[in-house]
């Protein structure tokens, strides 16, 4: 059986792919429209990387339409 591998990326990290602003990212995911984050504690979240890569694919799918 293989393992799945889940890397974990900071508003930082997913800022640095996408340029919103950390509410503006809160609206989307309220929206259903960017990846949930996933809460890791009390005081950390974080996005799931491939989550992440999958969106910013699909909006260029959505500009080479």
């Amino acid at each position: 059986m293989e393992k799945l591998r889940v890397r974990f990326i900071r508003l930082s990290d997913v800022q640095e792919v996408v340029p919103y602003s950390a509410s503006h990212i809160w609206r989307l995911e309220q929206a259903g429209e960017f990846p949930r984050r996933v809460h890791l504690g009390a005081n950390r979240v974080a996005w799931v990387e491939a989550e992440v890569s999958a969106w910013t694919s699909s909006k260029l799918q959505e500009r080479d339409r």
